[in-house]
């Protein structure tokens, strides 16, 4: 479903012609076959949406520190054009929680797997990254984790 989304989304750039656009969908194509023959070699089928959301998170990820580089750098024309991928890559994630729902999921994970103490915590993020892929930021989501666990 997401593949057919960016697929088109590439024709349509290509129609409009938007280039930035239009390579930087290329790039997420690429890294989903990069994605697709990892996992084929261990075994594994082709990468379901949830796991996209995961690679997408991750390429966000890499260009939100590239943009900090640049701009300790100077370079404030690639650090504009990271943020412009990150814009396109974005519009194919789940809607981001406010920190509030994040709280509210965290303590709902900590109630559901009657988690007790830091011994618990891979349990918690496991089931909140099972449930809201792609919809937080599980770095910022691990420290809350931690905090709540830590009483």
């Amino acid at each position: 479903m997401l593949r057919d989304d960016i697929n088109n989304a590439v024709k349509e750039a290509m129609k409009a012609k938007d280039e930035r656009k239009l390579s930087t969908l290329r790039m997420v194509n690429s890294t989903i076959k990069n994605a697709d023959i990892d996992a084929r070699g261990q075994g594994k089928p082709p990468l379901s949406d949830a796991d996209l959301l995961g690679v997408f998170q991750k390429m966000i990820k890499q260009r939100q520190e590239s943009v900090e580089l640049y701009d300790k750098g100077g370079r404030a024309e690639l650090a504009a054009q990271e943020r412009e991928e990150i814009a396109v890559i974005s519009a194919y994630l789940p809607k981001q929680m406010s920190e509030d729902e994040v709280k509210k999921a965290i303590s709902d994970a900590i109630g559901e797997t009657g988690a007790a103490g830091m011994k618990d915590m891979g349990k918690v993020i496991a089931v909140l990254r099972a449930k809201y892929a792609g919809q937080m930021d599980f770095g910022k989501a691990s420290g809350l984790v931690k905090a709540a666990l830590s009483g």
